[in-house]
């Protein structure tokens, strides 16, 4: 059998073992509101981290945490255990992201069920993207500039490169959550870095490059 692959089944077991949330999943389908607040504890800053990176708004991002925590109390006694509590909140905190977006902006790509490619693609090192940008921005203007090139993204490509390379998911995790295989994942996620690398190379070019042409 192939390495990779064997590696990748291996990886995928593993994701499959014992979820640490089922006990306090279980209680709060049964009424239990101080296990519920744990889980809303521990999962709270990431959920917004997220929301904040697919919306671009810091009370979108609010609202839409807010709404997921509402969805998901009512919706908890529905939860199967087929995939991690947290890969289940995090596709509740996507979706609702998605309808917070369609309402407050007209925008094209918005659905997770996106059509890619399933092709196998090596993905880029996120490090090289750019020629020494300490040296010529504050790290506060790099993140400006990162998050707009990230809000030209389409959604399912901002999404993918969300969850896998500033949430550190691993690809099988963003599969679940994302309800793709992990070939697809994979040309998303490049597709993302290639895109992101474009529009980042514009800003680091040097001022001979500019002059140049290039």
């Amino acid at each position: 059998m192939d390495p990779a692959i064997l590696e990748e089944r291996v990886e995928s077991v593993a994701e499959q073992s014992l979820d640490p949330d089922l006990p306090l999943v279980e209680a709060s389908a049964a009424g239990d509101m101080a296990a519920f607040e744990e889980l809303v504890r521990r999962y709270d800053r990431r959920l917004l981290r997220i929301a904040q990176q697919i919306t671009q708004n810091s009370e979108d991002a609010q609202d839409v945490v807010q709404e997921t925590f509402l969805k998901a109390f009512q919706k908890m006694h529905q939860f199967q255990g087929k995939s991690k509590f947290s890969t289940w909140l995090i596709r509740i905190t996507l979706n609702q992201a998605l309808m917070k977006m369609r309402k407050t902006r007209s925008s094209r790509e918005l659905s997770l069920e996106h059509n890619d490619d399933d092709g196998e693609c090596v993905p880029m090192d996120v490090t090289d993207w750019s020629p020494d940008p300490e040296q010529l921005y504050s790290r506060a203007e790099l993140q400006r500039i990162l998050r707009e090139a990230l809000e030209n993204l389409v959604p399912p490509l901002r999404i993918t490169f969300v969850l896998r390379d500033i949430e550190g998911l691993s690809i099988h995790e963003a599969a679940a959550v994302l309800n793709l295989n992990p070939g697809a994942v994979k040309a998303r996620l490049y597709r993302a870095r290639l895109r992101l690398r474009e529009e980042l190379s514009r800003h680091f070019r040097q001022p001979q490059d500019i002059a140049m042409g290039l």
